[in-house]
């Protein structure tokens, strides 16, 4: 007898404090802001505040960060009874440098850290089986014993009929090669139902810098996925499923801050599955590019504020933008 789904999405992975540049910056000092984040807990974060019952599987320091990344997240209504606090490792730490368009570049402080050193005998195996939705990425696939965690929690939700759901979100820097990041997030990819890549990981991934011909490509050697959507940043997404592509443009807003903007538009996504309006096994076009349009306007939203977590929009925000016809 299978678990009742009590969960819509439950997630593994990263949560970390992303230190921002501050807007008062003073000359001869770095002022940053710390900001919660990591993209697993934004892509919940995101779909909590939309309504959406979740929880959050994970490791952090007993620390000053990890005890806001808590209790950050249960304000924003994640079950967080699977986030443990350790008094061996500490909190990873990410710095987030701003360019003029608000696009960022991270500098990790990563080495043994709690997210990093999570093992599978510490998770509450209970989640894994009652959540319609299992969503993790490849960050906490960079190093052992985190990259077996998450495998056996990604295989144990599918095999209790869970959809799983996928970021891989390249982040170089936490990888021994290039070689090795790009064998691991394809390994995990025989597992999903739907992904989201960025245009430059798809690249990566494929090695074909023509966009519809590397989704067809990538389509092609992962038979098993229901939906592939690849993110442009401000110029919106294309989704492909079978051999079928469509493409919506974004949304024109003041960006100040993209951090988590990608993890906004996925949490947006998932809504729209939870929902009922995107069926992924036989898509409807019409219905899909709804979706995209509903994930593309949550995204542009969250970079008009600093932060990830404090920048998530509220559902009556996202449907006025769409109403407003600005992409």
């Amino acid at each position: 007898m299978k678990m009742q789904k009590i969960y819509d999405i439950v997630a593994i992975g990263e949560c970390l404090i992303d230190f921002v540049p501050s807007s008062n910056q003073e000359q001869g000092k770095l002022n940053f802001s710390g900001c919660p984040g990591g993209a697993p807990a934004n892509v919940l974060a995101c779909a909590s505040k939309l309504g959406l019952n979740t929880a959050f599987i994970g490791k952090v320091g007993n620390d000053i960060f990890g005890r806001v990344l808590r209790s950050t997240l249960s304000d924003c209504g994640i079950n967080t009874s699977s986030l443990i606090l350790s008094d061996k490792y500490p909190t990873t730490l990410a710095f987030v440098a701003l360019d003029q368009n608000g696009d960022r570049a991270f500098s990790f402080y990563r080495n043994q850290t709690a997210d990093c050193m999570i093992t599978s005998n510490e998770i509450d195996k209970s989640l894994l089986s009652s959540t319609k939705i299992f969503h993790f990425g490849s960050v906490s696939m960079a190093s052992e014993p985190a990259r077996g965690t998450t495998l056996y929690a990604v295989k144990t939700a599918k095999e209790n009929g869970a959809l799983i759901s996928y970021d891989p979100n390249l982040r170089e820097l936490l990888w021994g090669s290039l070689s090795e990041a790009k064998e691991v997030i394809l390994s995990a990819m025989r597992y999903c139902d739907i992904v989201k890549i960025s245009e430059e990981e798809l690249y990566f991934l494929t090695g074909i810098d023509h966009i519809e011909n590397a989704m067809l490509q990538f389509m092609k050697q992962n038979n098993a996925l229901k939906i592939l959507v690849v993110t442009m940043g401000s110029r919106g997404c294309k989704a492909i499923y079978g051999q079928n592509i469509l493409t919506e443009a974004g949304f024109d807003v003041k960006t100040i801050d993209t951090v988590g903007a990608c993890d906004t538009f996925w949490g947006a996504f998932l809504y729209q599955i939870i929902s009922g309006n995107l069926n992924i096994e036989c898509p409807d076009k019409k219905i899909l590019s709804k979706a995209l349009i509903f994930s593309n306007a949550a995204g542009a939203l969250s970079t008009i504020k600093h932060g990830a977590i404090p920048a998530m929009p509220a559902l009556d925000d996202i449907l006025n933008l769409i109403k407003q016809g600005i992409g």
